[in-house]
């Protein structure tokens, strides 16, 4: 799918759940079913731009995967030999000999809920879970996977085929999990989404900062969650907050790549209609009676992207944020972010005195963000020699080749 036209890529990833969603339903085998859409839409990228787009793509892609698994069903049924029922087969084909369309409710529901459940299935793992999820729901190729995530092919095509055979293994079932689990599934969901942006929007590898592609896949994915679940806070704060960090994008890196602090980027480049969508959606969410951690992390993320410059920045309401997203989902990258909002407000000695918390943190022993805003806040408090080492600890940590020459360039400057 990577060879079709911007538009028609954006468009079979847009079709690709809604398909896959309705041959699932159809045929009961998810690993199979997905096989079969993915075919589909290789053949949709190799036959539309020639052909022109159907009338009724949708219908197109359900006919052609479902052609693909009624092939497959067979072929099973061969190799096990066992008698194929007749009756049976001829209906299969009755429905398959006309395109699908709109009163199909098999090709007209949007299933893109009950993939993202099923792709977030706790019976995986998490890096599973974020293959899954964009392969199935988000229609990447398991080379576009590979390469988003810096393993081979043949690697992540490996991981992809043990996910399906987990879930299935585990009996799962595409349907929508039992009001009792539902929220706990939907918190699993939005972590999935939450961690493809944040790969996108700052890589933990590679020569380069960001993965503007993912970034862009979990916005869509997380748009569509919105659709279908439009009264959830969450979903919405979720939502805020990647437009609202994203609209940092353009002043994130400078004219080799090199990436540009928050305080230093050309606040002029950055995207004001994404900040005034996440701003609207901030101001409604937060009306809610219950707060979860997304709709605090969206207000900060508001409160920096409306100040005009860094020097504007409202810095008491941030740490006030950040003291009740403490209480509301406490974890170790809350602790560091607020270890610098104190230090911002109180001073540094504040701010190192918060970050000791997590010397004993095994979650932390090895990241390199820790070293760095110790670095940082020595820094403010004048050890200049202590923050050289700082940074240059938080370089070697770092897998992030830009984050590793912005770092050095850090301690250097200390150095002269």
């Amino acid at each position: 799918m990577s060879d079709a036209t911007p538009t028609l890529e954006g468009l079979l990833r847009e079709l690709a759940p809604q398909a896959l969603g309705a041959v699932v339903r159809r045929f009961r085998q998810f690993d199979a079913s997905e096989d079969a859409v993915q075919e589909a839409l290789a053949a949709a990228a190799a036959q539309w731009p020639v052909e022109g787009i159907p009338a009724n793509p949708r219908g197109w892609l359900v006919t052609v995967a479902s052609r693909r698994m009624t092939d497959h069903v067979r072929r099973e049924s061969a190799r096990r030999r066992r008698e194929v029922d007749d009756a049976a087969h001829r209906a299969a084909d009755a429905r398959l000999a006309a395109p699908a369309d709109e009163t199909d409710p098999g090709a007209a529901g949007d299933d893109t809920l009950t993939l993202l459940f099923l792709c977030c299935h706790p019976s995986l793992s998490a890096p599973s879970q974020l293959a899954l999820t964009l392969r199935a729901v988000g229609g990447l190729t398991t080379a576009e996977i590979a390469r988003a995530f810096l393993v081979p092919e043949a690697t992540m095509a490996q991981r992809i085929s043990r996910a399906k055979a987990t879930i299935k293994k585990a009996g799962a079932t595409f349907e929508l999990p039992p009001p009792t689990e539902r929220g706990e599934r939907l918190r699993v969901v939005l972590h999935v989404l939450y961690l493809v942006f944040n790969e996108g929007y700052t890589s933990t590898s590679g020569p380069d900062l960001q993965r503007a592609d993912l970034a862009d896949e979990a916005i869509r994915l997380t748009r569509a969650v919105r659709r279908l679940l439009p009264d959830d806070g969450e979903v919405a704060g979720l939502l805020a907050l990647m437009l609202l960090t994203d609209a940092r994008r353009a002043a994130r890196t400078g004219p080799f790549g090199e990436l540009v602090a928050l305080a230093d980027q050309d606040r002029t480049r950055w995207d004001r209609s994404a900040i005034a969508e996440g701003v609207d959606l901030v101001t409604e969410t937060l009306q809610t009676r219950r707060l979860g951690p997304y709709q605090l992390q969206a207000a900060i993320a508001a409160v920096h992207d409306e100040a005009e410059t860094a020097e504007d920045t409202d810095w008491l309401e941030v740490l006030a944020l950040y003291d009740l997203l403490a209480q509301v989902g406490p974890n170790p990258m809350v602790t560091l972010n607020r270890a610098v909002a104190r230090a911002m407000v109180l001073g540094p000695d504040a701010g190192l005195e918060l970050l000791a918390t997590l010397d004993d943190d095994e979650r932390m022993a090895d990241h390199h963000r820790l070293h760095a805003v110790r670095a940082h806040l020595l820094e403010m408090a004048g050890d200049t020699e202590a923050a050289r080492a700082g940074y240059l600890t938080a370089a070697r940590r770092t897998l992030s080749a830009p984050e590793q020459r912005y770092l050095e360039a850090r301690a250097a400057a200390l150095r002269d």
